[in-house]
């Protein structure tokens, strides 16, 4: 009788396990994208074709290009319906409506941000080209939720949210304006670095500040004053500075879990350390093909899916004006904006980098201690004060009441000290507060302009007439087409600082003094730029966001930009050869050696020839015996480097700054700029009086103890790739144990922020302190002698479906810097969808 009842149990749970299977087996297929057969989408004009091609781009052949950005919103809510809902959310300061109080933080800073009220003061001004557009994609997407029947991503599902939310409507014309301010924090901050000036005058002299955060190499410090001073008689600070709380793992750990990524972006806004990228152009002398060569890779942080999506838009002319001019273009575009941002056409093509100059500001507001409403403004004599102007935010907050949240402003902009701790922590904020001055929240942004313009261009003359309107983030352009044309052009606005401006944006400024306000644009026809003649007299142009004005420039656009260590790297391998090919294109960007690492590897070695204590030390020895500084994934020396430079910049500059400083400021920048000078000059200051040898040696015990512990006691079978993987991570999930596995999208990687093939680390101490999270988002080679000869690549894979074999397929083409075909004409389509109206 009992086995009876036992064959009877196991055939029910056989057969729910079963039904279980079928179920999911179903909402599989009902949750993959239609990629074959006809389509109703409510709202087209006329028939439009998607067809996907063997690389998986997605051709979109429309009878107009409204109907072709139609289509794009279409594809991308069809393919990525998940990554627009959470950027929107994001953005819009409401993803505490799905997560609870562990976000509310990062909701207060963006709804202080104001990025969709600047958002929607930026449609008002809008030519009706941009309206088109951004009005048709909106509708693609809405249209696809509206008449689709294709079922929600599991994200939707698993944390019990609709498109749209409460609003209804899953993407809006504004979102787009939105999205592309965004992008613009992501790439044009550098609040973070302000900051930390501030920060870190609190306990050192100036000089020692120069020394933590070094002028670019071969220029003086932008600013002579005496900051630790000003600050201190100013009397800014907090009596003492409180340890850092926190966040407990309360009853729903699991939405803390999750919140644990997504306030770790939103803390590392306004910083722009290490958020960079590599592109240039060869001239067609210096090509075997006798036309130019271009190559472009800019380095984002790594995400599942991936920020980037290939398609192409096709429509012919219309004769409605230049809102209807003809489209054909191919190459990478933002889930969220209706163009291809990086790409080309059939004649042209064009690349990115990140210029960074400086285009924020903060500003110390003084309060009226008669009346905390106000906070002091110039006047011509005297103390005189304005009123705060003030707004109420309301934020919807999972299982909690609605939390209010009063939002002040300034003539600057934003009071960003109400809403980040790190500086309510360090300020005096009776006395004082924070205020924000960022270009791009100004009205006259009309970046997507230019976004939709250069999808048209057909020459590189053309092209830099199109990013006359583009404002934020300045980015370095380089470009070529195929009747050999060539340019480099700094695109994006500028401010002008005045002449006696004696701090020059690098720090916090008085914001009671009019001499820190700024004073106007630099005008886009004297941006940094080089044309054909300029470009075919080097042979090549590259940039790698190092500084770009030329000698004797006579405008200010900032210091703080990428140590050239990159940038040098490729200008020497270019210089290498007489001739390039496409293969030479990628061979660059697959390069792994560190000038960085050449720089310090003498004094790891130095502490190796020392005797040191450490049962590991002979074999480490024997790890990096003959170790040349390249970072590849199959080896050990690379990560036992690492962790020395980690271990040592810890001891050195965290002995020197104290625990409280040190911790908010190392992870969000490296310091190796520092690091290395202060080795050269053996400087006892930071090291203390045993020296920097001793120093050294410590820092090598201490690297030791952490790689054995991590990777067990035998160094010859450790490997720079494990420890360095590249971590495409989701968001949210990519922070939850059981679900990051499946969503997560890594592979072993080699690299270091310093290679052209880069592989940014922030040694934050987690359990992946040299996971690279900031790489190649894409690589890219066009050759102009025959442009269906272009070629790409991802991290990840087109679907941001998690269940798809597309979710993942580039992975690991990327990570071997292997391409796909960027075809116009492919010899064939894998599938063809119709949308009919």
């Amino acid at each position: 009788m009992i086995l009876v009842w036992f064959k009877r149990i196991f055939a029910a749970l056989a057969a729910l396990l079963l039904l279980a299977a079928a179920a999911l087996g179903i909402y599989v297929y009902r949750a993959s994208p239609a990629l074959d057969g006809e389509l109703r989408a409510a709202g087209l004009r006329d028939r439009v074709t998607l067809a996907r091609d063997p690389s998986d781009i997605t051709h979109i052949k429309a009878q107009s290009p409204r109907d072709a950005w139609f289509a794009l919103g279409y594809v991308h809510a069809q393919e990525r319906g998940w990554q627009l809902e959470f950027n929107r959310r994001a953005m819009h300061g409401e993803l505490s409506e799905v997560f609870g109080p562990a976000t509310l933080d990062t909701d207060k800073l963006l709804r202080t941000l104001g990025v969709v009220r600047a958002a929607e003061r930026q449609w008002q001004g809008l030519p009706a080209e941009g309206r088109e557009a951004m009005q048709a994609y909106s509708e693609g997407i809405n249209a696809f939720y509206a008449g689709s029947p294709q079922a929600l991503s599991p994200e939707f599902h698993i944390l019990g949210v609709k498109p749209g939310g409460n609003s209804g409507t899953a993407w809006s014309p504004t979102d787009s304006l939105a999205w592309s301010l965004m992008m613009a924090l992501d790439l044009g901050g550098n609040w973070g670095t302000e900051f930390a000036r501030l920060s870190a005058a609190r306990v050192l002299k100036t000089p020692e500040l120069w020394q933590l955060f070094p002028p670019y190499p071969g220029e003086e410090p932008a600013s002579k004053v005496d900051f630790s001073k000003l600050y201190a008689e100013l009397g800014v600070y907090r009596a003492e500075v409180p340890a850092t709380q926190k966040v407990s793992r309360g009853p729903d750990a699991g939405a803390v879990a999750m919140a644990q990524g997504i306030n770790r972006w939103a803390d590392a806004l306004g910083e722009v350390d290490g958020k960079g990228s590599n592109n240039w152009v060869v001239a067609g002398a210096r090509s075997t093909s006798g036309k130019p060569l271009l190559a472009n890779d800019p380095h984002l942080g790594l995400s599942a899916p991936a920020i980037w999506y290939f398609a192409r838009l096709q429509a012919p002319a219309g004769g409605g004006g230049d809102a209807d001019r003809g489209l054909d273009v191919i190459g990478a575009t933002l889930p969220g904006l209706p163009f291809v941002v990086l790409g080309r056409t059939q004649k042209m093509a064009w690349g990115f980098t990140n210029t960074a100059p400086d285009v924020q500001d903060l500003y110390l507001e003084q309060i009226n201690p008669a009346n905390p409403g106000q906070y002091r403004i110039p006047a011509a004599a005297g103390t005189a004060w304005a009123d705060f102007q003030t707004r109420r935010e309301t934020i919807k907050v999972k299982g909690q009441p609605d939390v209010l949240l009063d939002v002040r402003e300034t003539r600057h902009g934003p009071v960003l000290s109400d809403v980040q701790k790190s500086h309510a922590e360090l300020l005096d904020t009776r006395k004082y507060v924070i205020a924000l001055r960022w270009s791009a929240l100004d009205a006259d942004n009309q970046t997507v302009l230019a976004g939709l313009r250069i999808n048209r261009a057909q020459s590189v003359q053309e092209l830099v007439d199109a990013f006359a309107a583009h404002h934020s983030p300045m980015q370095n352009v380089v470009a070529a087409d195929v009747a050999g044309g060539l340019a480099f052009k700094a695109a994006g606005k500028v401010p002008l600082r005045k002449p006696d401006n004696d701090i020059r944006g690098i720090a916090p400024s008085p914001g009671w003094d009019a001499r820190y306000d700024w004073a106007g644009w630099l005008p886009y026809a004297q941006t940094p730029e080089a044309g054909r003649a300029a470009i075919e007299a080097k042979g090549w142009w590259a940039t790698a966001n190092q500084r770009i004005t030329p000698p004797a420039y006579p405008f200010f656009m900032g210091q703080d930009w990428t140590v050239p260590y990159r940038y040098d790297r490729i200008e020497q391998l270019l210089a290498a050869a007489p001739k390039h090919d496409v293969a030479s294109m990628q061979k660059i960007q697959a390069d792994l050696l560190s000038p960085a690492t050449v720089k310090l590897l003498p004094f790891l070695q130095k502490t190796l020839a020392q005797p040191v204590k450490h049962p590991l030390a002979e074999a480490a020895r024997k790890a990096l015996a003959g170790f040349d500084g390249s970072m590849r994934a199959d080896q050990a020396a690379p990560l036992v480097f690492a962790a020395w430079a980690d271990e040592l910049t810890r001891g050195i500059l965290g002995g020197k700054l104290g625990e409280a400083t040190f911790r908010p400021l190392y992870g969000k920048r490296h310091f190796r700029s520092a690091l290395e000078d202060i080795l050269e000059r053996q400087d006892l200051n930071w090291c203390g009086a045993a020296g920097c040898q001793a120093q050294s040696a410590a820092a090598l015990a201490r690297a030791l103890d952490r790689l054995q512990a991590a990777y067990g006691a035998d160094v010859a079978g450790w490997t720079w790739g494990r420890a360095h993987p590249a971590l495409s991570a989701h968001k949210p999930f990519g922070n939850v144990a059981w679900l990051a596995p499946w969503f997560d999208v890594r592979v072993p990687t080699g690299g270091d922020p310093f290679t052209v093939n880069v592989g940014q680390y922030w040694a934050t101490g987690d359990a992946t302190p040299f996971a690279n999270r900031q790489a190649a988002s894409l690589r890219a080679v066009y050759d102009m002698g025959d442009p269906e000869k272009s070629l790409f690549i991802y991290q990840t894979g087109q679907s941001g479906l998690v269940f798809s074999s597309r979710y993942r397929d580039m992975r690991d083409s990327w990570a071997a810097v292997q391409y796909r075909p960027l075809q116009m004409n492919p010899p064939a389509f894998a599938h063809q969808l119709t949308l009919v109206p």
